[in-house]
């Protein structure tokens, strides 16, 4: 018991760095920041829409904003699609002279397997404190929740405080994969996720051309 503590305190924290190495920052302007996390190895990041769109403007594709990458280097992000209602935004960032080799793509879990009482760690930016991290479980999955905003919808519920900052950060499983990224409170102490699979499949939309300039999905 006299080692068990102190090994799960370095073991969680290097978990976490690992995690970090994905975590980005989002400025959208003068209107607000939030997180975002490195999807793939081309440059793209995910995030909340309400993150890009900051507080009260109304950002359309094609739009710039800056992404602050793990080692503290700024970028250029271009919007490339965001859904209002899934609460998803997709950036594609440009690294310093083109090159992309720095960014590390987090691994993508099975976010429908979700079961109440899982592990969960969030990392993000809240009230400043760069790579933040807050550890919980998850309260349940699903489209049937009933803090869940929008009728119908696919959430991850935990028992966390995701402060402004967490916003659009990664939520990951007990093996570092994103099963979900973090997007409000509904609660005193109850957090809400978009699913990982609900951003895999926009993903996969914005990817194949289907979520274009005056597709449904955009703003």
């Amino acid at each position: 018991m006299t080692t068990l503590i102190p090994q799960l305190n370095s073991d969680l924290g290097e978990f976490a760095d690992r995690v970090r190495k994905s975590l980005v920052q989002v400025t959208a302007g003068h209107h607000g920041s939030g997180s975002g996390v490195v999807f793939n190895s081309d440059g793209l990041v995910v995030t909340n829409a309400h993150v890009v769109s900051g507080k009260g403007r109304r950002r359309s594709t094609g739009d710039r904003l800056q992404v602050t990458l793990p080692d503290g280097v700024v970028v250029t992000a271009e919007l490339l699609a965001k859904d209002e209602d899934s609460d998803v935004a997709v950036l594609k960032v440009e690294g310093a002279d083109g090159d992309l080799s720095e960014l590390y793509p987090i691994e993508v879990g099975d976010s429908r397997s979700l079961r109440a009482g899982q592990w969960v760690m969030a990392i993000g930016h809240p009230w400043g404190v760069s790579g933040a991290a807050a550890a919980g479980i998850v309260i349940g999955a699903g489209p049937d929740l009933p803090e869940a905003p929008g009728e119908g919808r696919d959430w991850v519920a935990v028992d966390l405080a995701l402060r402004p900052g967490y916003s659009g950060g990664p939520l990951v499983d007990h093996q570092g994969r994103l099963i979900g990224i973090s997007t409000m409170m509904a609660g005193l102490e109850v957090g809400m996720a978009v699913p990982a699979h609900v951003i895999q499949e926009f993903v996969a939309k914005v990817l194949a051309g289907g979520a274009g300039e005056g597709d449904a999905a955009l703003a």
